[in-house]
C-alpha cells in the first residue's frame, strides 16, 4: 500500500476540474477522470458527456486508451467520484471496466451518496487486489459541483 502523494492530490484536483465540463443534467453527477502512467505523466482524461450523455467519466478515459496496447497495470485512475457499479444506461459499470483494465490504483475524492443507486465500487475494488485511496478534504468541491444533483446532501 502506498501513502498520499501531492501528485495524488494534484491529479484528483485536475479530475474534480475537468468534471466541471461535464454537462449539468439531473440525472447523472458530474465527474472528471484522469489516467496517469507509472512515469507520472497523463495518458488519458474524460469527463461525463464528454462525447456521449451516457458515458461516465472513467469510460470517456478508458476508451481513449482501448486497442492502443498500454499496459495500465502501473497507472492510477484519478477520478472526483467514486465509480459506478449500477449502471441503468449502459451495460458495464465503470468498476468493471477498471478492473478489465488492469489499472491497479484508484485514487477519489468522494464516495457516491446514496441518490441514484447503492454504489459499492470502493469495495469491489478493494475485492478485486486493487489499492484504493480516498481523499475526503476534496470531496466538498465535487458536492458543490453536484449541487444541481445532490441538493444540500453531505453523505
Amino acid at each position: 500500500m502506498t501513502l498520499l502523494t501531492e501528485a495524488d492530490r494534484f491529479w484528483t484536483r485536475s479530475a474534480i476540474d475537468l468534471s466541471r465540463l461535464s454537462p449539468p443534467s439531473p440525472t447523472h453527477y458530474a465527474v472528471g477522470a484522469v489516467i496517469v502512467g507509472p512515469s507520472g505523466n497523463p495518458m488519458a482524461t474524460g469527463y461525463t458527456g464528454e462525447t456521449d450523455p451516457h458515458f461516465h467519466a472513467e469510460e470517456e478515459a478508458l476508451a481513449k486508451l482501448a486497442g492502443r496496447g498500454f499496459d495500465l497495470a502501473g497507472a492510477t485512475l484519478y477520478t472526483s467520484l467514486e465509480p459506478c457499479t449500477t449502471r441503468k444506461s449502459r451495460p458495464v459499470s465503470c468498476t468493471e471496466l477498471i478492473l478489465a483494465s488492469g489499472i491497479r490504483r484508484v485514487v477519489l475524492a468522494l464516495r457516491e451518496p446514496l441518490h441514484f443507486a447503492d454504489c459499492t465500487g470502493v469495495e469491489t475494488l478493494l475485492g478485486h487486489g486493487v489499492e484504493v485511496i480516498e481523499i475526503p478534504d476534496l470531496g466538498e468541491a465535487v458536492r458543490g459541483i453536484n449541487a444541481h444533483v445532490m441538493g444540500m446532501q453531505t453523505t
